[in-house]
């Protein structure tokens, strides 16, 4: 697919753009053939595949990161009158996985530099009734886990790593995901690599595991490949009510060819931030994020200092008059509706409040030409 095929004309540097290769085609089309499409040996095969590269011990395939997070929740008995802390800078999907529970958000501040959860902030937002941290590995720079470890154990909290963003990142040596109870990836057509919609879970618990097993398929106690097998396919336990969050064959086989070339594309992810860095950091009105290679580069959010001439919204619609695309991660939890009535803030968000007024990610995939790439820098500059 050319940028030209997936976006209309007006916009001349998209803001991203999946890379789908012939081999992914291919893949997806075998697995067509297939009399069992959901839930069948390609899933199994991306899960063994998922847990090998995270090092995980189980990796339980769903439909997207929202129902993981979800699921990972609720196998750890968070419901009712319980809160749990989040960060106020993230997608508001975070947010709505505890709402779904029927527990509490507690915002947290980030810190300024690199927008992960504030562990200060994470102390000052304890309570009674919190039982869990959601720390969200923003950009694909992961948390302070060594901290949030050791917040979680002196309160005695679950930890459900948010890794939406971080496949490939790693912390001390260990890939996200591991730090904590459960880590909830996603496989969102923006994202380092893609299903089109899909998730994954990742544990060393064999309970969580299980639970998020039967829970993905209505709490069926047998896969569908078991229950037509042998024996009668209608003869099955339900023990916990269930969801429909499932990931089929063709996204499975999808997931299985992308996540081969991963090293490569985070690789290539990673040249287009030091290259959009080499060419900012001598601009003193723009600050610019610290790449490491730990960090799976998943944005590239440019800062807007106040002693700029052009504010964040003005240079978003300069760049947009000119035909590239840009966005902000994110608009801060606290802003929306439904999180202000369901949420509960215990620190002053100063550093979220700050920094959403600052920022712009600018357009990252690993593709990108760097005829495009300095178009985008010489917009900006100009």
């Amino acid at each position: 697919m050319t940028i030209k095929d997936a976006f209309n004309d007006s916009i001349k540097v998209p803001f991203f753009a999946p890379e789908i290769t012939d081999k992914d085609r291919k893949i997806v089309f075998n697995a067509l053939k297939s009399p069992l499409l959901t839930d069948g040996p390609i899933l199994r095969r991306f899960e063994v595949k998922f847990a090998s590269y995270t090092d995980s011990r189980y990796a339980i395939g769903v439909s997207n990161a929202t129902s993981a997070l979800h699921l990972s929740l609720k196998a750890l008995g968070i419901g009712k009158n319980d809160e749990v802390i989040i960060p106020d800078m993230t997608f508001v999907a975070t947010a709505s996985s505890v709402i779904l529970t029927g527990a509490t958000p507690v915002l947290a501040d980030v810190n300024e530099n690199d927008m992960n959860i504030s562990s200060d902030s994470i102390e000052k937002s304890v309570t009674s009734r919190t039982k869990a941290i959601i720390p969200v590995h923003f950009a694909g720079k992961s948390c302070n886990m060594k901290e949030i470890k050791r917040i979680a154990k002196k309160h005695d909290l679950f930890i459900v790593e948010d890794c939406a963003h971080a496949l490939g990142t790693r912390f001390a040596g260990k890939h996200v995901g591991t730090f904590g109870d459960a880590g909830c990836f996603s496989f969102y057509p923006t994202k380092n690599i893609t299903t089109i919609e899909g998730g994954m879970v990742t544990t060393n618990s064999q309970k969580i595991a299980k639970y998020v097993q039967r829970a993905r398929n209505h709490g069926i106690m047998k896969s569908l490949a078991q229950r037509y097998t042998k024996g009668k396919p209608w003869e099955y336990d339900v023990t916990d009510a269930g969801y429909n969050y499932r990931i089929d064959e063709m996204r499975s086989a999808l997931g299985l060819s992308q996540l081969e070339r991963l090293e490569s594309v985070n690789d290539r992810r990673r040249r287009v931030c030091e290259y959009y860095n080499n060419k900012f950091q001598k601009i003193e009105w723009l600050s610019t994020p610290i790449i490491t290679k730990d960090d799976s580069c998943h944005l590239y959010i440019l800062k807007i200092k106040n002693t700029a001439k052009i504010n964040r919204d003005k240079l978003f619609e300069k760049l947009l008059k000119m035909g590239i695309r840009t966005s902000v991660h994110y608009k801060p939890l606290h802003k929306f509706t439904i999180i202000k009535r369901k949420a509960k803030i215990y620190d002053k968000l100063i550093n979220s409040r700050k920094v959403y007024d600052e920022i712009i990610s600018l357009p990252l995939y690993p593709q990108i030409p760097t005829k495009l790439q300095n178009k985008v820098i010489d917009c900006i500059l100009r």
